[in-house]
């Protein structure tokens, strides 16, 4: 009886021994998404800070890879507002920066002018990166403002109407 108790003892110890090194060279790796829930609340929170500066738009939320969540459009926002918000989406997550940022980095002339070419890559004002606890976990792209600063507004009245839902 002994014995098995003791082996049990050995085989219950027998994960602490392992390194923390080997622990985490795992084949697999864990991220954080935004629930679909928290997605359509952050559009609808930033096409309602448009809508009360008298702007209709566009809004897309992607996921973390780029990847479309929610697309919203306000009934005047012009055609083009819909793949323009998607893909300032796209730029913010793919590029880790805001578009308002990104626009003037990337002016002609600039080193990192030629970023302006990469397929999707819109340097527009209006697309916010979604942090939580220090990682991206999306973006929003705002669409169909007077400006890109107006979309950029608007954009981060969205992810801050949701940044107690990604507080943890």
């Amino acid at each position: 009886m002994k014995k098995l108790v003791l082996a049990a003892t050995l085989v219950g110890l027998a994960p602490l021994a392992v390194p923390p090194a080997q622990a985490q060279d795992g084949a697999l790796v864990g991220f954080n998404v935004m629930k679909p829930e928290i997605a359509v609340k952050l559009a609808q929170n930033a096409m309602a800070a448009c809508r009360n500066d008298g702007a209709q738009v566009a809004v897309a939320v992607v996921d973390r890879f780029g990847v479309l969540q929610v697309l919203m459009r306000d009934r005047f926002a012009g055609p083009h507002t819909t793949e323009t918000s998607r893909r300032k989406a796209w730029t913010a997550v793919s590029f880790r920066s805001d578009t308002l940022s990104l626009g003037e980095a990337t002016k002609p002339g600039s080193e990192a002018y030629a970023a302006n070419f990469i397929g999707d890559a819109l340097m527009l004002g209006g697309g916010v990166p979604v942090e939580a606890n220090g990682s991206i976990v999306g973006a929003v792209g705002v669409s169909g403002g007077p400006a890109g600063a107006v979309d950029d507004k608007c954009a981060r009245a969205g992810v801050e109407a949701i940044a107690g839902d990604l507080a943890f």
